[in-house]
This record gives structure tokens, C-alpha cells and sequence, in this order.
């Protein structure tokens, strides 16, 4: 700790994160010992926190994150998306094709920044805002093939490439998408990727695809 800083903050902050990592809670005592400190301490950080919604106590007096975490994670979208605008808008207008930003939003991805290219004839429309499932199309394989918990089935109609996943038809007839996980962005799951009216991706699109999504990665760190 430094003169700057906080202790009490830093002790509440460090409870939130401690509780983040639990699916099933945290006494008082276990936090106070996680903590190095005592009950009393503990007991008035929950209660701040609590008063905040950003945590609750459960009948058995475990602690856990309250609610009030998700209406201030709803911030965080507009803040990647401006981050994320510059490296995707240089994508959309280099390969000519519509570019996004796709998140994983529970069980599905979600579409959270599109650019367009602005010198095209036509483009697909991919709007901010769509969501599909993580088992299709190329965002969400992408994203999938990112994960290092688990082995990651490639699906034999898709195609792969030294970081990124191609696929086409899976989301909208006659479309084809590329896409590349996000690497190195702590506690962010997701991927960069364009989509195009092509029966087939030219061959420079899946590394331009992964020198995006490194782009992106380095401005969200």
C-alpha cells in the first residue's frame, strides 16, 4: 500500500474478488482469514458493500456478489467498444467487409461493435446487439477455439487456420465469416472478426482477422 491509496477500498475490492472466484461463497471468518484481519473488519466491509447491492448474504451467512455488480458490468460494453473501434473500422475498410467485436454474454455470443466498410457496393448487415449461440459461425468458434480449459472440437465444415476459424452458411445464407479469439485480455472472453457475401474467404483475411483481434486485445489492456 502506498500513501495514495486506499486500505479500505483495497479491502473491499479484494473482497469482491475474492467472492468473484466462489461459486458457493465465503463466510465471515473464511474472508477474515483470506484477508489477514479480523471479523470486525469483515463484517463492516459486507455491510458497506452490501448497502451498495454488490453483495449478499445468503440465510446460511455466506457471503456472495450481489446484483448490483451487473448494472455496473452494463457499463463495460460501451467502454470495449470504443476501445475496439479504431482496429475494427481499419479491418472493415482494408477487406471490405463488416467487422465486430463478438462477446460471450452467458451461453451465447453477442455482437457488442460493428463497422461497416464505407466503400463497398453491399456488405452483410450485422447489427450491434445480435446474439447466437457459441457453436456458430465463426465468432463464436472462434471463441471456442480460444478457450484453454477445455479441448475445443473443430466442427469439419469449418475451416482453420494458425489462429483463426472460417466459416460459411452457418448464420446467414450464403455469407462466409472469419474470425479470431481475443488473447491476453483478463476476465474478457471473445473474438474479432468480419463476415462477407463470399462463398468463399480470400486467403490474407484470417491473418489480417488475427492482427485485428491483437489490435483490439492491446487496447482493452
Amino acid at each position: 500500500m502506498t500513501a495514495e491509496t486506499s486500505q479500505t477500498l483495497d479491502r473491499g475490492l479484494r473482497v469482491l474478488k475474492l467472492l468473484a472466484d466462489t461459486d458457493h461463497g465465503l463466510t465471515v471468518t473464511e474472508l477474515a482469514a483470506k484477508l489477514g484481519v479480523n471479523r470486525t473488519v469483515v463484517y463492516r466491509l459486507l455491510a458497506t458493500l452490501e448497502q451498495h447491492s454488490l453483495v449478499r448474504r445468503d440465510l446460511g451467512g455466506r457471503a456472495r456478489v450481489g446484483l448490483g455488480v451487473l448494472r455496473l458490468a452494463h457499463q463495460v460494453h460501451p467502454l470495449l467498444r470504443e476501445a475496439a473501434l479504431p482496429a475494427l473500422r481499419s479491418l472493415a475498410e482494408d477487406i471490405g467487409a463488416t467487422a465486430h467485436l463478438t462477446l460471450v454474454d452467458g451461453s451465447e455470443a453477442l455482437a457488442v461493435a460493428v463497422v461497416e466498410p464505407s466503400w463497398t457496393d453491399y456488405h452483410v448487415a450485422y447489427r450491434t446487439g445480435f446474439r447466437h449461440s457459441l457453436d456458430r459461425g465463426a465468432a463464436g468458434r472462434a471463441i471456442l477455439a480460444g478457450r484453454s480449459v477445455q479441448p475445443y472440437e473443430p466442427d469439419p465444415r469449418c475451416a482453420e487456420g494458425p489462429g483463426y476459424v472460417l466459416t460459411h452458411g452457418e448464420l446467414e445464407a450464403g455469407a462466409s465469416g472469419a474470425a479470431a479469439p481475443l488473447v491476453g485480455v483478463p476476465g474478457i472472453e471473445g473474438s474479432v472478426g468480419v463476415v462477407m457475401l463470399a462463398d468463399a474467404i480470400p486467403e490474407r483475411v484470417g491473418p489480417r482477422v488475427v492482427e485485428a483481434a491483437m489490435e483490439v486485445a492491446d487496447a482493452l489492456r
